[in-house]
């Protein structure tokens, strides 16, 4: 036989043979398991934005006085034991002040000047102190107050730590029952993102008023998918 043919004869024989013929492949057994974990987070810092909001009949007098009050404010908060680095001006406007008229012919009566800053509030049982402060000096305006965890991430590697090993046990206790035993782990994806703790609170600040303050606490769940291998 031709040595052209007789190659050919056997290609077709090796294609015609099941593929389990070819290659025995061992089957990849796995199982997927979703552990939880969790961390309870306690806020220990708050960040206010606070400030001052002056009107005036020129934009020269709104200004002035807002600078008035603001200087008193500032200094306020560095009596109560804020350092400078944890003060940060966030915004600083003059504005026109316009009448509403029916006929659409609207006309400036003043201006507004506003001048806001960041401040960062540690330790947080300073708090209540530090927005008394404020506003027994003049501070008119409190956008926001959130409150914070400093050391979040080495709370919620725990927490990721206590998950990996919940998916381990319930992969142990499914791989029992089967009666197999439990191989290494192939795969460990974090399911989103876990949530800034964060409680917000806006509010107008009205003179003499005592600001109460609840900090409370936050718990955070942290959900991971693990692959295991399963063995005979």
């Amino acid at each position: 036989m031709h040595p052209t043919v007789a190659t050919l004869l056997l290609a077709l024989a090796v294609a015609s043979l099941p593929v389990s013929a070819l290659a025995q492949e061992p089957v990849n057994r796995r199982i997927t398991v979703v552990g939880e974990g969790t961390a309870n987070l306690v806020p220990d810092l708050a960040v206010i934005q606070t400030g001052v909001t002056t009107q005036g009949k020129t934009a020269r007098e709104a200004s002035e006085a807002n600078s008035t009050i603001m200087a008193k404010v500032l200094a306020a908060l560095k009596d109560s034991g804020i350092v400078e680095r944890d003060m940060q001006t966030v915004n600083l406007s003059i504005r026109p002040v316009y009448e509403q008229r029916r006929d659409g012919d609207n006309r400036i009566t003043g201006f507004q000047a506003s001048n806001q800053v960041r401040v960062r509030v540690r330790p947080i049982a300073r708090l209540a102190s530090v927005l008394d402060q404020m506003i027994a000096a003049g501070a008119n305006e409190m956008s926001g107050i959130h409150f914070a965890v400093s050391e979040r991430t080495r709370l919620l590697d725990s927490a990721r730590t206590d998950a990996v090993a919940d998916a381990k046990r319930k992969a142990e206790l499914f791989a029992r029952a089967a009666n197999v035993r439990l191989g290494r782990a192939v795969a460990i994806v974090e399911e989103g993102n876990p949530p800034v703790p964060m409680e917000r609170l806006a509010m107008r600040a009205a003179p003499g008023a005592s600001v109460p303050v609840a900090v409370g606490e936050q718990t955070v769940q942290i959900h991971v998918t693990v692959t295991f291998e399963l063995l005979q």
